[in-house]
């Protein structure tokens, strides 16, 4: 279709299956969508939520879609059908492609049961670490943090925990989140960024996370000895971020700190 992963935005609750496995969308996207033929047609501005999932269907319409199209569906006459200008407009299913769908949900099914349960243990710990929590769209309420800007938030929330939120969304308001492009820096450098990001992981300082904005590219830096040091572009989160009032002590008083000292060491604990 032509798009491109910063058209879309960022969504941080997971979807959940029946079977109660957690799957992290990669964004969401607004799309017109259009049901029916002919004269018989209806366009409505759709929010399709994105999904790297396994799956013999290319789009499901859930509830929000069906009452925007105010359609009704009929699975016993394999139709959906919706008001068009005082007509009735429809769409016909395939009976043939209908069973072809479900014997190829089956197969995925089957497949993604045995790799999941070889992987079981680690989603767990993953699942454990993320610690997400579903509200469901009938717990939540509409709130107007400025006007004609809502946001929605879960009708029991903690009467503390809300006025803090509000009041964080309302004093960062006008900070609108950055999608940085990707870098390419080549097969060598690629290498390096893989190896250092690697151990950073394995060493539990940095996790992945499941968002699209604010992720800062890194830059690789040449060091004295031929080798690469790894830094982080934090620029654009930067400009977002309040000013610290303290900044860092001038290099001239620290060396007259040191003043009287016997020892004065450097040690670099990265290397060792």
């Amino acid at each position: 279709m032509d798009l491109h992963e910063y058209q879309l935005e960022a969504v941080e609750t997971a979807l959940f299956g029946f079977a109660g496995h957690a799957v992290y969308p990669e964004g969401e996207i607004t799309l017109p969508l259009t049901l029916g033929t002919g004269d018989l047609r209806k366009t409505v501005m759709t929010v399709f939520t994105v999904v790297d999932a396994p799956s013999c269907y290319n789009i499901i319409l859930g509830r929000t879609a069906m009452n925007e199209m105010r359609a009704m569906a009929s699975t016993y006459h394999q139709k959906i059908k919706f008001p068009v200008r005082g007509r009735v407009g429809e769409v016909k299913g395939d009976q043939p492609s209908s069973r072809r769908c479900y014997e190829e949900t089956v197969w995925v099914d089957q497949k993604k049961a045995r790799r999941e349960e070889k992987g079981k243990e680690n989603q767990e710990k993953v699942t454990r670490e993320r610690e997400v929590h579903f509200v469901a769209e009938e717990e939540q309420e509409v709130v107007e943090i400025e006007p004609g800007k809502h946001i929605r938030v879960a009708r029991d929330m903690n009467a503390s925990t809300r006025v803090n939120l509000l009041n964080c969304l309302k004093a960062n308001i006008g900070s609108r989140p950055v999608k940085q492009k990707k870098m390419h820096f080549g097969p060598e450098k690629d290498k390096v960024i893989e190896e250092q990001v690697g151990e950073l992981l394995r060493a539990g300082h940095i996790r992945e996370v499941q968002f699209p904005t604010w992720l800062s590219n890194v830059v690789l830096v040449p060091k004295s000895t031929g080798k690469w040091r790894m830094c982080v572009d934090f620029r654009d989160l930067n400009k977002a971020c309040p000013k610290y009032c303290y900044p860092l002590s001038r290099i001239d008083q620290l060396v007259d700190s040191t003043s009287g000292c016997e020892l004065l060491s450097f040690l670099d604990a990265y290397q060792g």
